[in-house]
């Protein structure tokens, strides 16, 4: 009796230590661990923001610091203060988003050291109940005893199989209570390491935050430096005003002289193969009837029938917009498709004047119209081609210092307010290679005006140029 209650003790350790909450623990926590995997992959993106948004406050510190050294302050100065504000809050912004991550870390982490805790102590008390089931069967004797009191054959081979899994059942249990200690273990120092990463990004928000305060503070006393030479920066205004004129004026003749051009040339081309038709249209055959072919011939009274090709006719060229080649089209359809994902003309700075009507920074109710976008960096910063094309002028226009503009099928980029120019016109020049050098202005702003044709139409820069610089 002693025996079969024995026996009944370690059938049911065997299934409580098989079935037990050990596993189910296990599969939980791999739960956990794919949760785990997707918050570090969404915390890793919040991290490289950080290192790329700090990464561009140290470029606009540097080019901030150029316009510095003028003791008037200027519109560059006052950009440049802008565009580390906005920089500055997206640093603050992540962060945040970084400590909220981490908070539900931890959350998370001190939950799990609880769960594994209670399953830890049920683990040990399951051991120690098998203990003490393995104990009553200790010796020999009671070994035997429990083995003969089987009622039948299978029953007997049944609980020796029961006794021989004693000591795997200890074993497994002794393993994965080592195993539970470790894991403990583990998540104890992953928490210490994470709470102590929240201090230290709590610390870092705080300074980033007090870095914002003193931008504000110096953005405020720009603008009131600037608002009281009001006159000054009218006549600014003025002077560029003009100067976009002139490049607007610049740019629509030299498009409207591409697309005459062009359509002479296709028309040229049209005639051409013509010409060539009509002489291979005139040309006799050169091969003779057989006698046998007479029946084929016309009868008397009847007129035969001789098919000819129509005569071919030059394409129809419209006036607003240029006539393609075969290659130009290529060209043409390849920037296109590279919408969005074009080099940037500069490999540093940022966006100082964005494209269209906006208000001046400075002065109340007067707005400013921007064919395109200024973009400013720093001193002597090469300029380069955003994409392969062919260069079709060269210019120098008062306020816009000297100008290239580049070809690329029906497109055209312009780029304005270089200091030196190293390509002529009608010159491939291929993506990435230089094209000149950023002009400085006597109050230290590196600026460059970046512009984005289609034929005659004037487009958003922002929308061909690439996110990542």
């Amino acid at each position: 009796m002693r025996g079969k209650s024995s026996g009944a003790v370690a059938v049911l350790l065997i299934l409580l230590v098989l079935c037990g909450p050990g596993n189910l623990t296990q599969a939980q926590q791999r739960k956990r661990t794919r949760t785990a995997t997707s918050t570090r992959k969404s915390k890793t993106q919040l991290e490289r923001e950080r290192r790329t948004n700090l990464r561009r406050i140290q470029e606009t510190s540097r080019i901030l610091a150029q316009t510095q050294k003028q003791k008037q302050a200027s519109l560059g100065q006052l950009n440049a203060l802008k565009e580390k504000l906005t920089v500055q809050k997206s640093v603050i912004r992540t962060i945040s988003s970084e400590l909220k991550y981490l908070e539900s870390d931890v959350r998370q982490t001190t939950t799990q050291v609880q769960q594994t805790q209670q399953s830890l102590v049920q683990l040990k008390a399951e051991y120690a109940r098998l203990i003490y089931a393995s104990a009553k069967t200790a010796n020999s004797y009671n070994r035997i005893m429990f083995l003969f009191a089987a009622d039948s054959f299978n029953q007997l081979m049944l609980r020796l199989r029961y006794v021989r899994q004693y000591s795997e059942v200890r074993q497994k249990q002794a393993a994965q209570i080592t195993s539970t200690q470790q894991h403990l273990s583990s998540q104890l120092t992953g928490l210490t390491v994470k709470k102590q990463e929240k201090s230290s990004l709590l610390t870092t928000q705080v300074a980033e935050s007090r870095n914002l305060l003193t931008l504000k503070t110096q953005q405020d006393q720009v603008v009131t430096k600037l608002s009281q030479q009001e006159e000054g920066l009218r006549q600014e205004l003025a002077a560029r005003q003009q100067a976009v004129s002139r490049l607007d004026n610049l740019i629509a003749v030299r498009v409207r002289e591409e697309i005459a051009r062009a359509a002479r040339a296709a028309r040229a081309m049209a005639a051409r193969n013509a010409a060539k038709a009509a002489t291979a249209r005139a040309t006799p055959p050169t091969t003779t009837r057989r006698p046998a072919e007479s029946s084929d011939r016309a009868t008397p009274g009847t007129t035969a029938a001789t098919p000819e090709a129509p005569a071919e006719e030059a394409p129809a060229t419209r006036t607003d917009r240029v006539a393609l080649t075969p290659e130009t089209a290529v060209l043409s359809s390849s920037f296109a498709d590279n919408r969005g994902r074009l080099l940037w003309p500069v490999g540093r700075g940022f966006i100082s004047q964005r494209f269209g009507r906006h208000s001046h920074p400075v002065l109340k109710n007067v707005i400013v119209e921007n064919r395109g976008v200024d973009i400013q960096t720093g001193a002597g910063e090469p300029v380069r081609a955003i994409f392969d094309g062919k260069v079709l002028t060269v210019a120098s226009i008062a306020g816009m210092n000297n100008i290239v503009m580049i070809q690329h099928g029906e497109y055209f980029t312009v780029y304005a307010r270089l200091r030196g120019v190293s390509v002529t016109e009608g010159q491939q020049v291929k993506m990435r290679q230089q094209i000149g050098t950023v002009y400085t202005s006597a109050e230290g702003t590196s600026e460059l005006q970046f512009q984005v044709w289609r034929n005659s139409s004037n487009l958003n820069p922002e929308n061909w140029l690439s996110r990542n610089r």
